[in-house]
């Protein structure tokens, strides 16, 4: 049995009629009397009682006339997916993002995808770090990553800059400079700072250290935190100040003042997938980030 038999057992079904029932499938009338007759051979069974006028489904056509739709909806069905994987309108992707882009980028990412790609499944991973997203997307545990491109150049890997992001300062409601609308970087020489890891755990870290050096000074102390947000919990609580991207504003926290900083350092924040992508639907999802991100 082959899905034409059941192709043509389907339209005899419907038309009660050799002749219509051949023309719909563009068959000689020939041809689809020898499909059914293999079919009834093959069941040993009649599907159809025939007259010179009208044809009609036997009680075991009847009942085969539920499997057939039943397969050949499944069929159909299966068709449609594989053309909509194929067009990267289906599928999975999964999706790291670092935890400065997780308050702005991804909802707004993940609202269009929803509304463009209803049926690609997105798993969502946010508040990592550079390094940890780099390595998930090498050894495949992440389809795509967003996250901070220094020394993420390789043959292995496409990179795209989305933005670059002025640092902004954030200081607790009741520091003195607080109300203040912009500061010189200079002016927390003497405070201590809330960062994110060292020892090449976080891309930030050097940043921060390497903007505080060029304002001409080393922070006094330092306490390291994992998660963007967990740093700026600490500044609330007053164990010190930070620098984030200005994207962090999106996480309104209550005891805490974003306050722009002079001549602010920037930094860059890319899309990564490993190069040769061919999930079209990693492909889609990665264009809409790019759109998402201007």
């Amino acid at each position: 049995m082959e899905l034409r038999h059941l192709r043509s057992f389907a339209a005899l079904a419907e038309e009660r009629h050799f002749g219509r029932a051949a023309e719909r499938l563009h068959l000689a009338q020939p041809a689809l009397s020898q499909q059914i007759k293999q079919l009834e051979r093959e069941f040993g069974v009649e599907l159809f009682t025939r007259t010179t006028r009208r044809v009609e489904l036997t009680e075991a056509g009847v009942r085969f006339a539920e499997h057939a739709r039943g397969v050949l909806g499944s069929v159909e069905r299966a068709a449609t997916d594989m053309s909509m994987v194929a067009s990267g309108h289906a599928g999975r992707v999964s999706v790291g993002f670092i935890g400065t882009a997780t308050y702005d980028l991804l909802p707004q990412a993940t609202r269009e995808v929803r509304r463009l790609l209803p049926e690609v499944r997105l798993e969502l991973h946010g508040e990592s770090l550079s390094p940890a997203l780099l390595d998930g997307l090498l050894d495949g545990t992440y389809d795509l990553v967003v996250l901070r491109p220094d020394g993420v150049a390789r043959p292995e890997l496409d990179v795209r800059v989305l933005r670059t992001e002025r640092l902004i300062a954030v200081l607790p409601d009741w520091h003195d400079l607080a109300d203040r609308e912009s500061i010189d970087l200079a002016e927390l020489a003497g405070d201590p700072f809330v960062m994110h890891f060292s020892g090449h755990r976080s891309s930030m870290h050097e940043h921060v250290l390497a903007a505080c050096a060029a304002a001409g000074f080393q922070p006094s102390s330092i306490m390291e935190v994992g998660e963007t947000a967990t740093l700026v919990v600490f500044v609330a609580a007053g164990l010190g100040v930070a620098l984030v991207p200005e994207a962090v504003r999106s996480l309104d926290l209550e005891g805490v003042e974003y306050v722009l900083i002079n001549d602010a350092p920037t930094i860059d924040l890319a899309i990564a997938t490993r190069a040769g992508e061919t999930s079209p639907a990693v492909r889609q999802v990665a264009d809409i980030v790019v759109r998402c991100s201007s």
